[in-house]
């Protein structure tokens, strides 16, 4: 568009229209195993997976802190010897009952709260004393074994175990529970979070689309009537949950019909250079992150500029990330620059931090004539 307003029409040539088609359904399972966004619905189970490998050290380092705790509590008491002994029983009640919860994982998932609290602690309790009286045999066979020396009455030792187990399992269910109550909840305020910060995006692209259309309305039917096809193409794609990511792929493609969209508007005075051969296109990004850094770039960048100017969009991967780059001419004189808040990058940047727990990153870097965005996140299939 130039200074007095009027709208400067393309070369007939035009890039063919690319059809975007909805991605298939990915099962939840799947989304959970292969993205690394909060949304993931994840295990909606409060009592952790010890089948996985953190669980089982986590068990084995807390049973042998409380050995080496409860061997310096016996300075009457040879320090190795009786951290061995400890040691030993300690790691039997507690990757035994580690062994129980993962194997009964699933049959507990599907009992109510109150069910399943009820059931571990019959597991506890019983996997407890039976490894007590075995532990009870040996000493009495082999020497002393257990938390005390080689006891002198057989029902108190197994009552004593057995209460001990049932304080700590009713502690770590507690804990557990509390904790994954938590953690929906800051899911839940996270996603709604990223609805609220994409929806600020959209409404702002669809005015300017808009105004596109209805000045080619009158001057370029034809032209127009690509553009609404355009934008019902965009907006198919984006009219999905807010929080659900989008192959790297899918993203682009959404990129490129707006620029289409812009060119009409803007003519020769707007080029876009792509440089993202190297981009792994099955990766996942938030949906929304390219297009308002394209439509920030053209906006800020090349609209104010007389003879427009090259937008580019590179991408690569490095250590694992994922890094886009994004950079366009600005006017150098401040009268023809223009003002704003840049909403857009500030809501990328809240929606990578919220995807990504942190390891998503904006910058921005302006030099003479020159504006760049660097977008960084975690790469995953």
């Amino acid at each position: 568009m130039s200074k007095t307003g009027a709208i400067e029409r393309p070369s007939e040539d035009r890039t063919p229209r690319t059809t975007l088609i909805p991605p298939p359904r990915v099962s939840a399972a799947a989304d959970s195993a292969t993205t690394p966004f909060l949304d993931s619905p994840g295990d909606a189970f409060y009592i952790p997976d010890f089948c996985a490998t953190r669980m089982v050290f986590a068990v084995v380092l807390i049973a042998e802190l409380v050995a080496v705790t409860l061997a310096l509590a016996r300075p009457d008491a040879p320090f190795l010897t009786e951290l061995a002994r400890i040691s030993m029983f300690l790691q039997w009640v507690g990757l035994t009952n580690a062994a129980l919860l993962c194997y009964s994982r699933r049959w507990l998932a599907r009992l109510s709260v109150p069910q399943s609290a009820g059931a571990v602690f019959a597991l506890i309790l019983v996997n407890t004393v039976v490894i007590s009286e075995l532990a009870l045999w040996l000493g009495t066979a082999f020497g002393a074994v257990g938390i005390t020396e080689r006891p002198t009455a057989h029902w108190p030792f197994l009552l004593r175990n057995g209460g001990i187990a049932l304080i700590v399992a009713a502690l770590l269910l507690r804990y557990f529970f509390v904790t994954h109550q938590w953690q929906k909840h800051v899911r839940a305020e996270a996603l709604s979070r990223i609805q609220a910060l994409q929806a600020r995006i959209r409404p702002h692209f669809l005015f300017n689309s808009m105004n596109t259309i209805a000045a080619l309305t009158r001057s370029d039917p034809k032209r127009a009537e690509e553009a609404v096809e355009d934008l019902a193409d965009l907006f198919r794609a984006t009219l999905r949950d807010s929080h659900s990511p989008l192959r790297l792929k899918e993203e682009l493609e959404l990129t490129r019909i707006y620029q289409r969209i812009e060119a009409l508007r803007l003519g020769s005075r707007l080029d876009v250079r792509w440089d993202v051969g190297a981009l792994p296109m099955r990766g996942f990004v938030p949906g929304l992150t390219v297009q308002p850094l394209l439509e920030n770039a053209i906006y800020h960048g090349i609209e104010p500029l007389e003879h427009g100017g090259t937008v580019t969009v590179s991408g690569r991967v490095v250590d694992g990330e994922v890094e886009l780059v994004v950079s366009n001419p600005v006017a150098e004189a401040p009268g023809e620059q223009r003002t704003g808040n840049r909403l857009a990058l500030d809501n990328i940047r809240q929606r990578l931090d919220l995807a990504y727990g942190g390891r998503g990153s904006l910058e921005v870097e302006q030099e003479p004539g020159l504006y760049r965005v660097t977008v960084r996140f975690p790469y995953a299939e």
